[in-house]
């Protein structure tokens, strides 16, 4: 019985990658630096899987900075403005297309799916000239071959490809993308022949937007490209592969129906519906199934009894040498391995898997469905799998009751927006088009350094709590020297916005090593939700006072929402996600009361990730919609008129649920705007009425690029266009946090430029 990995984390056990390519950014290391950090990487993961005796070990799913930017290199597709003019794409190009230069904008980034990931959208248009400009894919299938591992070279389906794409700037917007197949399979076939010449004896093809609803056109459009790449795959086996959810009846019938295709991967973890469909609409005769029954998107060790039982329904489906044990999507969304956690404790730690025991977990089933089950890794699963059912520590009957008491209710406010923002203005006295900024503000390595020798115990509580007052009075006084508006602390204290609150309620568990990459460098590490939710302590009122004793502007109050850190968690299992938001709203709910009995007027409940969560099948958006914002609201149904609830969305595709966004009655909302090219701003061109408080970010803070006032002062008209004047809002995309302070200022100093002359412009007109 054959074993099989979607896909590998790139950033290495401790963030390798990160730091090396942080390091050549900043012009400390030099390129064949990085190369040799990413290459041992390679090896390293290669090596892991083979001696854990996986069969189909991917390659090319390693990436500098992300994978639809890798298929974007290889097709060739660089947007104009880099100034590319041919040849194999190099680092220069690469970055700036990923994160901009000094004098060019990033492309967009957003949502890989409903995952935390992000990748880069590429841009094209019927002048899109496409070559084969990036050989990554076969240079890294014989950098493993070289070390004696045959690999499965990974490639983005053409298709997919081509539907997560854009029209370039300039291109009309109903631009059929899908009418670029041609030319885009033109270089498909060059690659497929030139790893044929290697030696790949597999290729796989991932179409991940086989799960979304997909109209008859673009179906069409898969069985169009394997038709006309079917004599391309003579001598090849060739995989097409999905994952996140289930494939809709349709889809299935198309894709089993492909031609010179020998194996169909699945995601039967998220897609349990696919696994029905299998069985009842059958399975092509001689064909493999990827059997995606071990979870890549969670860290829960697997329930190696159930899938071990699925599995063995299926072999009487497609044959037991047709079935191929593998993980549910590439092992990237979740943690590296659990042998780093050093801290966690021995009966959390023994309910877990991170990627390195996923990789165990494949073999052992697979070994199981050929006749040789590992009794004694069978029966620890077993008893891991009970004592987490049991433990008292999973279950807190005052919080269950609590949620439960929440129905019945809509949680909403009792006076409508419009009258609130006019009791908040007479007691805020803010000016036309107020400035802010969304909350952190860069971290230096000394806040690094302070936090870190806190938690290792190196210096006293009052120690931190003086170097972290001191940085805070720093930020402030910028801000006021820079003339904003509403302030922020800047969340020294706060190393990521989830990670400080889940350490501060119950029913989470913390890793030392458990990062998962965001994009590019950036890493984040989830908390690990294990139990019922709840708050012991206020968690950010001591700061939060602090912050606003030191100045007479307002202070915001910043606090992350409860989908937010349920979206961004490691979420348990074993009950509805909506119950276990439901309770971290609840706890939200405590500690925004608290900041309003101190006098904290502005509270921000970031919500960056609400959208992120939206499931992929629209028949099942309505309700996950529907708990999401009652979370939201329940945080702050309680509050006064005159207490301004802001919330904070980044890095996704609003349009579709404006209504939402409405519907979750936020005094004011800043907003994802500038990176994805002002998509924002054509809802409201649309006709959407919008009468609370709206800023759409003014500059992209993922890119080093300090934007002019004049281009800032555009993108306001742009917004005044579409939006009432006594609604906008100024500020950055995000927050600061990823930022360097030589950057920060200029960028700060030219937005609130920007809005002082757009003041006087508006004064003028009166």
């Amino acid at each position: 019985m054959a074993s099989h990995i979607v896909g590998y984390p790139r950033m290495g056990p401790k963030r390798e990658l990160k730091f090396a390519l942080e390091s050549f950014w900043d012009g400390k290391s030099s390129a064949e630096d990085l190369q040799k950090v990413a290459a041992d990487l390679r090896s390293s993961i290669w090596k892991q899987m083979a001696n854990a005796g996986i069969k189909y070990i991917p390659s090319n799913t390693f990436s500098y900075y992300d994978q639809v930017l890798d298929t974007t290199a290889m097709l060739g597709a660089v947007p104009t403005r880099y100034g590319w003019t041919g040849g194999e794409i190099g680092f220069d190009t690469y970055f700036s297309m990923a994160r901009g230069n000094a004098s060019l904008p990033a492309m967009e980034m957003t949502k890989w799916f409903d995952t935390n990931y992000h990748f880069i959208v590429p841009e094209l248009g019927p002048d899109t000239k496409f070559s084969y400009s990036s050989h990554k894919a076969v240079s890294e299938y014989k950098e493993a071959k070289a070390l004696g591992i045959n690999t499965v070279p990974v490639l983005i389906g053409p298709v997919s490809y081509l539907l997560l794409s854009k029209p370039a700037k300039g291109v009309e917007k109903s631009f059929a993308l899908l009418s670029l197949l041609g030319k885009v399979l033109a270089v498909y076939k060059e690659v497929i022949a030139e790893l044929k010449t290697a030696g790949a004896s597999w290729i796989q093809f991932d179409e991940p937007t086989l799960v979304m609803d997909l109209d008859s056109h673009q179906l069409q459009a898969f069985t169009e490209a394997y038709s006309e790449l079917e004599s391309s795959f003579s001598g090849l086996n060739v995989l097409i592969e999905t994952y996140f959810a289930d494939v809709p009846a349709k889809a299935y019938k198309t894709i089993i129906a492909l031609k010179g295709i020998c194996g169909f991967g699945f995601d039967l973890v998220r897609g349990t519906k696919t696994l029905d469909l299998i069985k009842s609409e059958g399975f092509p005769s001689g064909k493999f199934l990827f059997a995606g029954v071990v979870d890549g998107r969670n860290i829960w060790a697997n329930d190696l009894a159930s899938s071990l039982s699925t599995l063995a329904s299926l072999e009487s489906v497609v044959g037991k040498d047709k079935l191929v044990v593998s993980t549910s999507c590439s092992l990237m969304h979740t943690a590296v391995d659990l042998v780093n956690e050093t801290k966690l404790d021995d009966e959390i730690k023994s309910w877990l898997a991170f990627a390195a025991q996923k990789i165990v977990e494949v073999n052992a089933l697979a070994k199981a469905l050929a006749g040789h089950k590992d009794q004694a890794f069978f029966q620890s699963n077993a008893a891991a799998q009970a004592s987490r059912k049991s433990s008292p520590r999973v279950t807190n009957q005052e919080v269950q009751k609590a949620a439960a008491g929440l129905k019945g209710s809509d949680h909403r406010r009792a006076t409508n927006v419009s009258a609130r923002l006019d009791a908040q203005q007479k007691k805020l006295n803010l000016p036309v088009l107020p400035t802010t900024t969304i909350g952190s503000f860069p971290q230096t390595m000394d806040v690094r350094r302070v936090r870190r020798e806190y938690k290792a115990k190196k210096i006293s509580e009052e120690e931190y709590v003086n170097a972290m007052k001191e940085e805070i009075s720093k930020v402030v006084k910028l801000q006021e020297e820079l003339d904003i508006d509403v302030l922020v602390h800047g969340e020294p204290e706060r190393n990521d916005m989830v990670e400080y609150f889940g350490e501060q309620l119950s029913g989470f568990a913390f890793t030392v090593n458990g990062w998962v990459q965001s994009y590019g460098s950036r890493c984040v590490k989830p908390p690990i939700i294990f139990g019922d939710v709840s708050r012991p302590k206020a968690m950010t009122v001591f700061w939060s006072s602090m912050a606003q004793s030191m100045t007479s502007r307002p202070m915001k109050g910043m606090l992350t929402g409860p989908v937010t850190i349920l979206n961004w968690s490691f979420v348990r299992n074993d009950q509805p996600r909506y119950e276990t938001c439901y309770q971290i709203a609840l706890a939200i709910k405590t500690e925004v009361e608290d900041l309003e009995a101190a006098g904290i007027q502005v509270i921000q409940i970031d919500e960056a990730a609400l959208r992120e969560g939206l499931p992929l099948r629209k028949s099942e958006q309505a309700f996950y919609l529907d708990w999401a914002v009652h979370s939201f609201r329940i945080t702050n149904c309680s509050v006064k008129d005159t207490t301004q609830i802001h919330t904070h969305m980044c890095y996704s595709h609003f349009n579709d649920i404006i209504h939402s966004i409405i519907d979750m009655d936020a005094d004011v909302i800043t907003i994802e705007n500038s990176r994805s090219d002002e998509k924002l701003l054509s809802v409201f061109r649309e006709g959407v009425k919008y009468g609370a408080g709206i800023g759409p970010g003014v500059y992209d803070i993922h890119s080093p690029r300090i934007p002019s006032t004049e281009e800032i002062a555009d993108r306001i008209n742009k917004m005044l266009a579409v939006l009432e004047t006594n609604i906008l809002w100024v500020n950055p995309d995000c927050g600061l946090k990823t930022r360097k302070y030589p950057e920060v200022k200029p960028a700060l100093t030219n937005m609130v430029s920007a809005a002082k002359i757009l003041r006087k412009q508006l004064a003028s007109a009166k």
